[in-house]
Formats: C-alpha cells, sequence, structure tokens
C-alpha cells in the first residue's frame, strides 16, 4: 500500500471552511489522504459553528485547531486547496513545487449552525471529489 498523499487546505483564518475541510478528508479518504489545514491570518480558535457541524456527523474533533501556513512549510505536501479567493491571492510559495487547486466557499462565520452545515455539506460534495481527481486517487 502506497503513503497517504498530504493536502494542505488553506484558507485565511483557519477557523472555519479549511478546518471543515481537514476533518471531511481525514475521515472520507482515510488512508489514502493525509489532510492538514492552516491559514494566511489564522484567528485564535475554529468557529462553535464548524466544531458543531462536523460533531453532528460524529467526526472527531479535538485535534482541530487554527494554525499559521508557516507551521505547515517543512511538510511534503502533495497537494494545495485553497478554499477562500484571499488565501488564493496570498498563498505562500512552498519550498519545492506543489500543485494547488481553488475551490471557494461561502464563509459562514457570525452565521447561523444552519450555514455551517449547509458550507460543510458542499465542501464534502466539491472538495473530496476535487482531491480525489487531481490526486488520482
Amino acid at each position: 500500500m502506497t503513503a497517504p498523499k498530504t493536502v494542505l487546505v488553506l484558507c485565511t483564518g483557519n477557523s472555519c471552511r479549511s478546518q471543515m475541510g481537514e476533518a471531511l478528508l481525514n475521515h472520507d479518504l482515510a488512508g489514502r489522504v493525509r489532510a492538514l489545514s492552516a491559514g494566511t491570518r489564522p484567528q485564535p480558535k475554529v468557529a462553535d459553528g464548524a466544531l458543531e457541524a462536523l460533531k453532528q456527523l460524529g467526526l472527531p474533533t479535538d485535534e482541530l485547531h487554527p494554525k499559521d501556513v508557516a507551521a505547515v512549510m517543512d511538510e511534503d505536501i502533495d497537494l494545495v486547496v485553497t478554499v477562500c479567493d484571499n488565501a488564493r491571492e496570498s498563498c505562500p510559495v512552498f519550498p519545492r513545487p506543489v500543485p494547488r487547486i481553488h475551490l471557494p466557499f461561502h464563509d459562514p462565520h457570525g452565521e447561523p449552525l444552519e450555514s455551517f452545515i449547509r458550507v460543510r455539506d458542499e465542501i464534502r460534495a466539491r472538495l473530496i471529489p476535487a482531491v480525489r481527481e487531481a490526486l488520482d486517487l
């Protein structure tokens, strides 16, 4: 069996969309993908709505915490997925060339839980197949 591919899900605050993307990828593509997330300007904590939306699917959230993209620069990343336009614009240059895809999602920060659930479901519907295709899984 081949080693899992490492996918970095990048957004600005690393408090919502990228965190949900990390958790969904690690669950839905377990064994084939190791997902990380980071932000270009990370927030102090993961949004409560994002955590609750993930918990409603029975996904673990204890390990989720915002981190700066600098914290993952030394990782051997196989794919970068930017999930907001700002992260795409300010995506850093990695030590080696890394393929990138851009899949923007609505930011539900500050909105009711239903918005987080809609975005979670959209991330699952679009991100998982896009990563599968990009990494030929």
